[in-house]
């Protein structure tokens, strides 16, 4: 269900984990954790499957505020990092100022309605390319749009 102000919706944010985690297990993946946050950062649902190890919550949450905090998913932050290695110093402060909630390991995932970007979502617990198709299930699942 939409909400009033076009927002992510707690409904549309449950579809998307649900879409997640049926990907998931739909791949017989490793135990996976989502995390869906709105434009503004704000979690607006985070399921864990059983078993999932103590961090994926937080890594979850970090791939997520990642695209919202830096503007890049993080398979692209994943990417500059590898092809520009000599801006590690400059990876490391940007990652301090942000309370060390940058990952640079895809599965995370712009959420789109049309043009508007409305939140992202991060996936956490098996290889990070599985992380991210989950991840891609899930807004699809949804009916909403992605940005990589």
């Amino acid at each position: 269900m939409l909400s009033p102000s076009g927002a992510l919706s707690l409904d549309e944010a449950r579809a998307i984990a649900d879409g997640a985690l049926a990907k998931a297990r739909a791949e017989n993946m490793a135990p996976i954790t989502v995390a869906v946050i709105d434009a503004a950062g704000v979690t607006r649902c985070l399921q864990s499957e059983d078993n999932s190890a103590l961090l994926r919550p937080d890594i979850a949450y970090a791939k997520a505020w990642t695209c919202i905090g830096l503007g890049f998913s993080t398979r692209s932050v994943q990417e500059f990092h590898q092809n520009m290695p000599h801006m590690s110093p400059a990876f490391q402060a940007f990652s301090g100022l942000a309370g060390h909630r940058i990952v640079a390991s895809p599965g995370g995932v712009f959420i789109m309605r049309g043009e508007a970007l409305i939140g992202a979502v991060g996936v956490s617990g098996d290889l990070p390319d599985r992380d991210e198709a989950c991840a891609l299930a899930g807004i699809e699942a949804a009916g909403l749009a992605h940005r990589l």
